[in-house]
């Protein structure tokens, strides 16, 4: 395995990504042994050393959240390095890194200056000041920006025209017939739409929005001798197909063309320099939602104020000259820190386009997810051709991408609007696609006379416009709408639907780990438990009422529902387990989820971790636990998997000596699910599908391709087959088992 082909130490930026000399093993406690492959990544985290009298509350027991994320986006660029994965895939996960570093620019470091200017001394978990973390993360963010531009530029670029025939060019490599052609598009397609923006005692310095790429001109008037500023906007269109050499197709950024004919837009003044930036806003805008009259309206002004946030973060061209970049920093108020050179393509996700092209040998192979056994036979009579009466025979759990979203839940949905016995649907929504046939069907269902409730969360970061205009069909369709809770996000993903049948009403439910987005169902690993259970169904109820109505005491038999009732069973599950290690010595919980924050959990299982406990966690994103920390975490081991699909599915497994209690759900064990969410979690009955969720489990901890070790001081270490070892690649494991199933009865 070369993973990382033309990444060097020196390349990236850091002694810390090189090939290591030895081969550390994964500590295993009695299990099989799996290795850890040579190839490090940052260790970007730097925890300080634990003292002898340390307690569970010291913060050196704690990695930093924010690094420990940056750590994270790591694994996400090394799919960009691994040259396992199919080309195209490659260019993919540069943007998604891009992607993501915007992102989190936004939300977390724009956070974070606002906690320093506002004098902020609170201390985060591991102990340290919104400025401390702030120098450390500007460290740590400027480093991966280089190696994700290295990556594009060194590495994917140059494979792209070896590999795909795809030529990324800068328009000095084209030929003259080529820039030929480029002035003429440039004439008719581009110089009409083109608004160049002075700066000047009669023109304001202009506003520019977030995260677009623009373009710094400065002009010098001949005569006179004064100079000026202008700022282009770079069209959206990034991507100039130009005509090709060899076959191969040619590509460039549409900001070159421009700046190389930019002094067509200003005649009578000289052109001194061109040079592109890009500019990144604070997301981190917030309101007290208790004086708030009207929910919506302060989210319409929350929406309205982001747009106008002061900026955290200018990426300029490397060879930008001192006097472009001083005006920038003036104009947008900002210090030299928070300048990123970028020796390179700026705004890498652009590359999502590149990513997209229909040139199938450079993807992933294409999978189709399999219908379940129990959706693929419909039966002879009436009233055994729906859903319903599938439901009734027993409890069905989906696991997509693997399992097919629109046979099972989308088909849940379309056949309950349609369905005349049905008198009610209520559902969560929290994100949802652009053209959802799960927004369709709840729209069609109130135009018929349904009673149809549903939850809308307007306070889902970066989709909150979009939740809105949903919200406001749906109201148009005679859809009861309700927009989320005061002081609490609606995270539970769940969908209640009554149904008058023969016997009498029942009620039937969706509870799952994702969102209802028929797009992310086919990209995102997620759960669902789809079921007629009476007791399930009367929790889901009074969980409606507790959110459309005002009930703040509702109890629950089953399902565990934060932030009031999740809690405290989490604990209770952990204790249980301390309790059977110590009476029968078989204490074990395993558990993946998406990260791990929240203090309450940690301390609880490194009580666990020292009772003897075995604990094996798969986490995508971030932890704040150390594993593996002696005295402390000696028994709990954290890997980490990143692949073709998300890991977004949530499962909680306790082994209650020999009688496992099973978990899916919406929550992650973070502080904001378990305190600021309403998060729904439903134990899993079927002992089919319990044997389902383990081998789901066991298959994660097993993988020796995609996952990587975590150790005490924060390194990620990858895994890779031992000699004469099969490939166990969980993602790919688990395509073949959807299969399979699909041929085999959950009976």
């Amino acid at each position: 395995m070369t993973a990382t082909q033309g990444i060097s130490s020196e390349t990236a930026g850091s002694e810390q990504i090189a090939q290591a000399k030895e081969n550390p093993c994964h500590s295993t406690n009695g299990r099989e042994e799996i290795k850890s492959a040579p190839f490090l990544l940052p260790k970007t985290v730097r925890p300080r050393p634990v003292p002898e009298d340390a307690s569970l509350k010291d913060p050196t027991l704690y990695f930093n959240k924010e690094l420990s994320w940056i750590d994270f986006n790591w694994r996400v660029l090394h799919l960009a390095m691994d040259d396992r994965l199919p080309l195209l895939e490659r260019v993919k996960f540069v943007a998604i890194t891009a992607s993501n570093l915007d992102e989190f620019t936004q939300k977390r470091i724009g956070g974070l200056k606002r906690q320093e200017a506002a004098g902020v001394r609170e201390l985060s978990v591991d102990g340290r000041t919104p400025g401390e973390q702030l120098a450390l993360l500007r460290e740590a963010t400027l480093l991966m920006h280089r190696t994700m531009t290295a990556t594009w530029e060194k590495v994917l670029r140059p494979a792209l025209h070896h590999e795909a025939g795809i030529d990324v060019c800068d328009y000095d490599q084209l030929d003259q017939g080529q820039q030929a052609f480029l002035h003429e598009h440039f004439q008719k397609e581009i110089y009409p739409i083109l608004t160049p923006l002075t700066v000047d005692p009669g023109h304001p310095f202009p506003f520019i929005s977030n995260l677009s790429l623009s373009l710094a001109v400065i002009l010098e008037h001949p005569r006179q001798g004064t100079t000026h500023f202008v700022r282009l906007k770079i069209p959206t269109k990034r991507w100039l197909r130009v005509p090709g050499r060899n076959g191969n197709l040619t590509l460039l950024p549409v900001e070159q063309v421009i700046t190389h004919h930019a002094g067509e837009l200003f005649p009578g003044m000289k052109v001194i320099s061109v040079h592109p930036f890009r500019i990144t806003r604070n997301a981190d805008v917030s309101r007290d939602e208790e004086v708030a009259d009207d929910l919506l309206a302060m989210i319409s002004e929350e929406l309205r104020e982001r747009r106008f946030a002061p900026v955290v973060r200018l990426e300029v061209a490397a060879g930008m000259p001192d006097y472009d970049r001083s005006v920038l920093l003036r104009e947008l108020n900002l210090a030299g820190l928070d300048v990123y050179e970028v020796d390179g393509l700026l705004d890498l996700t652009g590359c999502f386009q590149i990513a997209g092209f229909d040139m199938p040998v450079f993807h992933y192979e294409p999978f189709e997810p399999a219908v379940p056994y129990e959706l693929q036979h419909e039966g002879e009579t009436k009233d055994t051709m729906n859903i319903f009466s599938i439901m009734r025979q027993g409890d069905l759990m989906v696991h997509h991408p693997y399992d097919s979203f629109g046979m099972s839940v989308q088909r849940l949905l379309e056949e309950a609007a349609s369905d005349e016995r049905v008198l009610a649907i209520k559902q969560t929504l929290y994100r949802t696609s652009d053209e959802s046939p799960i927004m369709k069907a709840l729209m069609r269902a109130g135009e018929s006379g349904k009673q149809v409730a549903v939850l809308v969360e307007v306070k889902a970061r970066f989709d909150e416009a979009n939740n809105i205009e949903w919200g406001r069909m749906l109201e148009n369709s005679g859809v009861h709408v309700a927009y989320g809770l005061v002081g609490l996000k609606t995270h539970a993903k769940t969908t209640l639907i009554v149904r008058q049948d023969q016997d009498g009403i029942r009620t039937y439910c969706h509870i799952g780990t994702g969102n209802y987005n028929s797009q992310t169902a086919r990209l995102y690993t997620d759960l669902g438990l789809m079921t007629a259970d009476t007791i399930i169904g009367r929790d889901v109820v009074n969980l409606f009422h507790s959110l459309t109505g005002f009930a703040p005491d509702q109890a629950f038999e089953k399902v565990l529902v934060a932030p009031l009732h999740m809690r405290g069973p989490f604990y209770r599950l952990i204790e249980q387990e301390i309790a059977n290690q110590e009476l029968y010595g078989n204490g074990r919980i395993t558990a993946k989820f998406n990260a791990l924050d929240d203090r309450g959990i940690i301390s609880r299982l490194y009580e666990a971790s020292q009772a003897g406990v075995q604990i094996d966690l798969i986490l995508r994103g971030h932890t704040m636990l150390r594993p593996q920390l002696p005295g402390f975490s000696d028994n709990i081991r954290i890997i980490s998997i990143l692949g073709r699909f998300l890991e977004h599915d949530r499962i909680y497994c306790f082994h209650n000596n020999g009688d496992p209690q099973v978990f899916i759900g919406s929550a992650d064990w973070r502080t904001r699910n378990l305190r600021t969410r309403v998060e729904l979690i439903t134990p899993i009955e079927n002992p089919a599908y319990k044997k389902q969720l383990i081998q789901i489990l066991e298959d994660a901890v097993a993988d020796n391709y995609s996952a990587w070790d975590l150790d005490a001081e924060g390194q990620y270490r990858l895994r890779y087959p031992q000699d004469d070892e099969p490939v166990r690649e969980f993602q790919t494991q688990q395509m073949r088992r959807a299969h399979k199933r699909a041929k085999k009865s959950r009976k």
